[in-house]
Parts: C-alpha cells; structure tokens; sequence
C-alpha cells in the first residue's frame, strides 16, 4: 500500500473507513487469525496459535497507526487552546437550512469541507491548519508588528500578516468578505465610497455631532466574524477556518533566555493591519448601522460611518421653515443605547460637536466650506511651502517626507480634482530637480 498520505487515504475512504480498512488489510496479508477453542490443542499448536494472534495484534495496531497518520494528514483534528472544533462534517445542528440559497445570493463560493477552502486557497491542507492553528504562547506568529504616531498622542500597534497568510486573507476579502452585504451608511473601505463622499453627506449642516467608537477592532472578537461567515451560509467548520484566517489575539512580545514569545493577551480579534479586517466590520455593523440610521432620519438627522467614526448632522432649514429643536440629548442617547445593544462602546472623550458658525471637519474634510467638502486650507499650504522648499533645495521638515506629501496630493485630488493635478505636477517637477 502505498505510503502518500493522500492516496492511503483514499483507499481507506473507499474501503469504508479505518477498520473497515485495517480487517480487509490484515485478510489480504494473512495476519487475520481465525478465531478456535483452545480446549483440545497441544502445546506447540497453543503457543503457535498465541503468537499468531499477537502477530494480528501487532499488525492490526500498526495498520491503525498507519491510518491515523493518513486520517491527520487529510483533516483538520484540533486548531489549538480554546478552540472548538469537531471533526465530524455533519456535527453542527444549527447549519442554515438553505445554506447553498444564502451562499448563491451573494455569490460566495460554495465551500463544504476543510479541503475545498484549501483548494481554493491553493494551499495544502496541513498548510491551513498552520495558518489557523492558536497559541496562547507562541515562538512564531504569522504577524509582523509595527508602531504608528496616533493623531491624538501615543501609537498605535499595527498587526501585519506575513507573506502566506496575507495571500489568503486577500483571497477571503476578494471572494467573499467584499460580497457581503454593506449598509448604505458606510463608507470607509467600500467601493465608491470615500472620506469625500462620507463627509458630503453632512454639507449645509447646522450642528455636527462625532461619536467615536472605542476600541473598535479588539471588540470584534472569534465568535463574531466566525457568526459572520455561518450568516453567509457557511457550514461550521469552514466558518471557523475562515475566522481564524481573519483574526488574532493582541500579543504582547517578551525575551526570555534568548528566546522570544508572543503572548497572547486576550481573545482572537480582528488585527489592525489584516487587509480584511475593515471590511469585515462593515458588514457586521449592517444592523448597527441600519439601526442608527432610523434612529437619525427621526429626529431628522443625518448619519454616516466611517469604520469607527460616527457622524450625525442636523441640515439647516429649507427655504423659510422654522428650524426644528436639535433634540441633541435625545439622539445621545439613543446613541449609546443602540451602540451598546450591538456589542460596541462610545468613547467617553471622544463626542465632539460642531455648529455652523465654526469649522465642521469630518474625515479630515472642511464641510462648511461654500465649495463643497474640501481639504483644509492648512493642509494646502503646507503642500505649497514643501514644494517651495524643494524648489529651493532645502530639506523637508521633520516627521515630512516624499509619500507623505503625495497623500496630500491624493487627499486634495479627491474633492479638488483640477487644484490635486496641477499640485502633483508641481510636486514632480520639484522632485525631478532636486
């Protein structure tokens, strides 16, 4: 019998299984002993029909051993601590009754097995199982971590998944996450939509209110996206493949005898820094954002969200109608109520409000401009002075740089089309002949 894993496998299937496998292996070999009273035999005929039997025995355990190997190689078995997983494909009772409606309504690839999603990720399926296999504590994980200055002070950790798990995420954001429903409201990392298009939204408003989310990504535990993917259709094992492609615990990194560990520092979420961590909030925040939507249109607000930002604006009166009471505690507290029923938390110091008579900036965007939705005068002629710095020869400021002052030029493109080409021409220019 050959010792490829895959193919003893599939003997062992269409033999009926494992002991199915192992009696018709011990017949074909000659070790399956035909079982005798042993009242009436000689000794020699005693001793040699006991070594056979042992001779069975052993040869039936290394068959079983020899099948357990090629059953681990061809399934998943265990995912690590705390991780539930049963190995049986019919196991879960709470499957979606039309989970193949539910998957061809979106058009989500059907996926029934652990082996169609690594086939789909063109990856083995030892490889998938290492992938999403959890460690508290970890020699290895499938991250690179980093830091970036936070606009309100401190850093943020960035989580960036390596080369192969990057690769699958990307496939799972492609064929499915961006497939999933998404409520009109959202508009970070949707196609079409924008910081632009999240801040006109607002344009000609009396009062302003942001709410801040905290915490947003850590809140978005395992047991969240892995309900995601069984909303989609997907049975429970794949399901809780996809999840923890899709997410990792907060680890803190610590050096101990030369080595270094990771250490897990609460439950698998969603990283800050996986490709599909973004869109996966948004279509969980489909009700959020539905919700919350209802909660604005009637007290005659307005609402958006951009991932963790939440924007509510009151629009002015039209013509000579006498401007409705804001009822501003009212939809606070709504707010709240609405956002903790969905699992998330108002950042405490983070609601800001801004009326018309001051700047109303939303997504970085300068609302209560008379243009339109704009980027900030500031920010225009900081781009203007590095130009000119370039153009002069001297270095640029610190904490500035070359892709930095591109994102300023993308940044402005986006609402000032025209004024974003000539900056970049310019830009051009300064570098070429700097």
């Amino acid at each position: 019998m050959s010792t490829d894993p895959i193919a003893l496998w599939r003997a062992i299937a269409n033999a009926g299984g494992i002991d199915a496998y192992v009696s018709a292996q011990l017949v074909e070999k000659g070790f399956l002993v035909k079982r005798r009273p042993t009242d009436n035999m000689s000794k020699r005929d005693l001793a040699r029909y006991k070594q056979q039997l042992k001779d069975e025995a052993a040869e039936r355990r290394r068959l079983k051993k020899e099948a357990w190997l090629a059953y681990k190689a061809n399934h998943i078995v265990h995912l690590g601590e705390g991780v539930y997983w049963n190995d049986a494909a019919d196991a879960d009772r709470f499957d979606h009754p039309k989970a193949e409606e539910r998957l061809a309504e979106n058009g989500l690839p059907v996926l029934d097995k652990p082996q169609q999603l690594a086939d789909a990720l063109e990856v083995p399926l030892t490889e998938l199982r290492w992938l999403t296999w959890h460690r508290d504590a970890a020699a290895r994980v499938h991250y690179r971590r980093f830091t970036i200055p936070k606009r309100s002070g401190g850093e943020r950790a960035i989580w960036a998944p390596l080369p192969k798990l990057k690769a699958a995420q990307r496939w799972v954001l492609r064929e499915i996450v961006e497939k999933l429903p998404v409520h009109g409201a959202a508009h970070g990392f949707v196609a079409g939509r924008s910081i632009a298009t999240n801040a006109a939204v607002h344009a000609d408003a009396r009062v302003v209110v942001k709410v801040d989310l905290k915490d947003f990504f850590p809140t978005v535990t395992l047991p969240r996206v892995k309900g995601v993917f069984r909303k989609a259709g997907y049975r429970e094992q794949v399901a809780t493949l996809l999840a923890l492609l899709c997410t990792e615990s907060p680890r803190e990194v610590v050096e101990e005898d030369g080595k270094t560990w990771f250490l897990s520092l609460g439950p698998r979420c969603l990283p800050q820094g996986a490709p599909t961590s973004p869109a996966l909030t948004n279509t969980l925040c489909l009700r959020l954002d539905r919700r919350l939507t209802g909660l604005a249109q009637a007290l005659g607000w307005r609402y958006t969200r951009y991932a963790d930002d939440l924007t509510f604006s009151l629009p002015r009166p039209q013509g000579r109608k006498k401007p409705k009471p804001p009822q501003t505690a009212k939809l606070l507290g709504g707010i709240k109520t609405i956002v903790a029923d969905e699992g998330f938390t108002v950042h405490p110091d983070k609601t800001r409000f801004a009326r018309s008579g001051g700047r109303q900036q939303i997504t970085g965007m300068v609302i209560n401009d008379d243009h339109g939705p704009r980027a900030p005068r500031e920010l225009r002629r900081q781009l203007r002075a590095a130009i000119h710095n370039l153009n002069q020869g001297k270095p640029l400021p610190e904490g500035e740089s070359i892709d930095r002052l591109r994102g300023y030029v993308a940044y402005i493109r986006m609402t000032q089309p025209e004024l974003g080409e000539s900056l970049s021409a310019q830009l051009d220019a300064a570098l070429s002949g700097a």
